[in-house]
């Protein structure tokens, strides 16, 4: 016999059942229903006696008159509480409860950026690194004219610019795979299919340096209702038409979705004034970094591509005492004058203990790691910054891409006869870039820059997320302009801010230098597919 949870009769049971996973348990999850629904129930949830399943056949489903599953069940009442509880409460977090996955084609890769920069969302971006740029679509390869160029006189230039960058990439793509397979001959026991891999991915990982900002990529996009909102809010305030001309797009997708949820974004005492106060903000900034001459513009100083800014020298005691906190009943204070007196093996020790057997980079040790940060001014290539920049739980901030910091060149490009025709690139882009900047479009000149120029951005993270980033992105298969870039952080922890211990803690950073950087992963995919094609 059935049975079913409390406050559900069995016909109730019958019916709600296609929009749970199960009526008769104390854990279920939610299927067959719009987000916003999924919201609103929780939202309503907070308030009621009801158990949710209930709760939704009373005052959703019964409100949909019985209709049959689909997209629909619940979605204009779900508006009407959100209505209710936005403009009568003031509840902002009710729309933390339902998300949406959203696509984003054709986004320049300045674009990408913008639309990543939020911290509470996932996202998945086409990688320069598998896919070679080289279809063209029609006659144009794949990389976005903007729109302030429309009627431009320099709008040709650009074109023309951006062509002989594509061009050049396309054209080096078979030879830099046939140099680097002279280079690297395959391994008895490498399959073809792993060795064609990890020779393709080196070859485009040499040459995405010639791809411009303008590139175009496919972005996938998980969020929440607020997350969504204040996204919007800013790339309906940016100063690209590209990011505005978006933000509109996504917002009438949206809307079809989780409408509830985006009611404030265009309405005039809301989300205009919002967008309106970013606005203000970065002009009145600008002008002010204009007036005392700490704008864009100077010839930047020689730079190290990772300086370690600001640490806590105290840092590795604070870790200590908080790791120490859970299992004590001494105050904070009490316990940083305990811990401040400890010998150095001592406090070793403890973090020794609390860090554990890691036999996983994933195995992280908790929040006591939070007690102290570390700030890190960066100075690398375009394409690694694209990379780095996803780790939004930190604190990440990003200059103007401009060919003011030159940019990198790959020796193997330059041992197989690319030197001029890089340069080339690089040159001329550079010149159109001033050109743009000269123009009054100092917004659209980096769309023009190539990605192996270097750009100025700071990452300030805490160490428990300097754990995370650096062991991951010191792996064998990652890229090695971010592999040495996040080597350098460890290195600086360790000697700079001199926290021997948190430094000593992140025992899965790389240091290695590897040559053929996909081909351990490669080997490693393969002998996992034959795993569980045996298994099957």
């Amino acid at each position: 016999m059935t049975t079913t949870a409390p406050g559900l009769q069995p016909d109730e049971a019958a019916v709600v059942a296609p929009y749970f996973t199960n009526v008769d348990k104390p854990v279920f999850a939610l299927v067959n229903l719009p987000e916003t629904v999924k919201g609103a129930l929780f939202a309503r949830y907070s308030r009621a006696a009801k158990p949710l399943r209930k709760l939704f056949h009373d005052e959703f489903y019964a409100a949909a008159a019985g209709a049959p599953v689909d997209s629909t069940v619940g979605l204009e009442r779900a508006d009407r509480l959100y209505q209710r509880v936005f403009n009568e409460y003031g509840d902002d977090s009710v729309a933390q409860l339902g998300g949406v996955h959203l696509a984003v084609e054709d986004a320049s890769n300045v674009l990408t950026k913008i639309l990543e920069r939020g911290r509470l969302m996932a996202y998945l971006e086409q990688s320069t690194r598998y896919i070679p740029y080289t279809e063209r679509r029609g006659d144009a390869w794949r990389y976005l004219v903007p729109a302030e160029l429309e009627g431009h006189p320099l709008r040709e230039r650009y074109i023309a610019t951006l062509n002989a960058a594509f061009e050049t990439y396309a054209k080096w793509i078979e030879p830099m795979r046939v140099w680097f397979e002279h280079r690297y001959p395959k391994a008895v026991g490498d399959s073809d299919g792993v060795y064609r891999s990890a020779i393709r991915a080196k070859a485009l990982d040499t040459l995405r340096g010639l791809l411009p900002a303008a590139t175009q990529s496919n972005v996938g996009m998980y969020g929440t209702g607020q997350a969504y909102e204040a996204l919007l809010l800013r790339m309906r305030a940016h100063p690209l038409a590209e990011a505005r001309a978006t933000a509109d797009l996504m917002l009438a997708e949206l809307r079809k979705v989780i409408p509830a949820f985006l009611s404030r974004v265009d309405q005039p005492d809301r989300g205009d004034r919002w967008s309106r106060y970013f606005i203000e903000t970065r002009e009145r900034t600008a002008e002010i970094a204009q007036r005392l001459d700490v704008a864009g513009g100077h010839v930047p100083q020689p730079a190290d591509e990772v300086t370690l800014t600001d640490f806590d020298p105290d840092g590795e005691i604070k870790v200590t005492a908080a790791a120490l906190y859970a299992s004590s009943s001494l105050s904070d204070r009490e316990l940083m004058e305990r811990v401040r007196r400890m010998s150095v093996e001592d406090r070793a020790e403890v973090l020794r203990a609390y860090v554990g057997d890691r036999s996983n980079r994933r195995h992280k040790p908790g929040r006591a790691f939070e007690r102290t940060g570390y700030r890190f001014d960066v100075l690398t290539d375009y394409g690694a910054f694209r990379d780095l920049q996803r780790h939004r739980l930190m604190t990440i901030d990003w200059q103007a891409l401009s060919p003011h910091h030159g940019y990198t060149q790959p020796d193997a490009l330059v041992e197989a006869g690319g030197d001029a025709e890089w340069r080339a690139v690089m040159d001329q882009a550079a010149d159109l870039h001033e050109a743009l900047v000269a123009a009054g479009l100092p917004a659209v000149a980096p769309y023009a820059v190539p990605m192996a120029y270097r750009v100025r951005f700071v990452m300030d993270m805490n160490a428990r997320q300097a754990m995370h980033v650096i062991e991951l992105r010191t792996q064998p298969a990652g890229h090695p302009a971010y592999r040495r870039v996040c080597q350098q952080m460890h290195r600086l922890i360790d000697t700079v801010a001199e926290h021997h211990a948190i430094a000593a803690s992140m025992t899965f950073v790389d240091h290695s230098v590897i040559e053929l950087e996909r081909l351990q992963e490669e080997r490693r995919l393969e002998a996992r597919r034959a795993a569980a094609g045996q298994a099957g």
